[in-house]
């Protein structure tokens, strides 16, 4: 059971307990509701079983020397005997709160779950396969903002303005690209293509960086969020010290990528906080 827990990454469940919050404000007593914490339950341990499962299940050759690996900030190393039963784990795992939440949610409901585990069968199975398939395994990511729309469904939530999803589709896009900065070398050993390891470690920060830029673009301009805009500039100042001084192309220590996991984890807590008590995604002024 310990193993399925590292499986589902814990260290990385942020992104998708991010997005199942945003739809919410503080003026709706949401914490009241029983469907808010079995829909927060799901998108805890069961998504991320879900993708990062499948993602293992087709990965072993890259994870096997992906000395990040093996842990539950990172994901485990598993052996070929224990990858074999993962679809079969996904498939009991969420069976249950497929049905559930048809049941509360009707139709729509289990339309946008499958297409939820469709996203994830395309992004790692042949013949699609899209991951491994630049730069549309970034692209795909946009799958994550799924996470909020099943959020709406489910809490009977208003549906977010567009700017909110295009900015959501950038936090996808930007957190992925930093998974791919991290893998590189075993990628390359294990002829895994990305984006990454296409156009190199510093012109991948490059694109990071860019995402972050235009996060904060939107924060500033469209939401007058200064705060996260502000805890974003902080980041982007500390990528091009990264980028121009201090790493350059080195790859990062096990040691380092795991502060930053925990970092990633401590910004990611004290931004859900920030974003519930603002309000601020939910109110575009463009």
């Amino acid at each position: 059971m310990l193993h399925d827990l590292k499986i589902s990454r814990p260290g990385l469940w942020f992104p998708t307990i991010w997005i199942y919050l945003v739809p919410f404000s503080l003026s709706v007593n949401f914490w009241e509701s029983t469907n808010f914490w079995i829909g927060l339950l799901f998108v805890t341990f069961p998504l991320n079983y879900l993708v990062y499962g499948l993602n293992d299940f087709n990965d072993m050759k890259s994870d096997t020397i992906n000395k990040r690996k093996g842990n539950f900030l990172f994901g485990a190393k598993s052996s070929e005997k224990q990858l074999s039963s993962i679809p079969r784990k996904v498939l009991f795992i969420i069976t249950p709160f497929i049905i559930y939440f048809t049941y509360v949610s009707g139709f729509k409901m289990l339309l946008l779950l499958l297409f939820m585990i469709l996203v994830n069968v395309i992004y790692n199975f042949k013949p699609f396969r899209i991951k491994e398939r630049p730069p549309f395994e970034i692209c795909i990511q946009f799958g994550y903002v799924f996470t909020a729309f099943f959020s709406i469904q489910l809490n009977d939530l208003s549906m977010l303005p567009w700017q909110t999803i295009l900015y959501l589709t950038l936090f996808a896009f930007q957190a992925h690209v930093a998974g791919e900065i991290m893998d590189i070398e075993p990628d390359l050993q294990s002829g895994k293509k990305t984006t990454a390891t296409i156009i190199g470690r510093k012109k991948t920060k490059l694109l990071m960086l860019f995402l972050l830029i235009l996060e904060i673009y939107v924060l500033s301009f469209w939401f007058q969020d200064y705060v996260l805009a502000g805890f974003l500039t902080l980041f982007s100042m500390w990528l091009i010290l990264d980028v121009f001084i201090i790493f350059k192309e080195k790859p990062y220590t096990l040691h380092q990528m795991k502060l930053f996991g925990i970092a990633m984890n401590i910004s990611a807590i004290l931004s859900m906080f920030w974003v519930l008590y603002s309000g601020k995604l939910l109110q575009p002024i463009f």
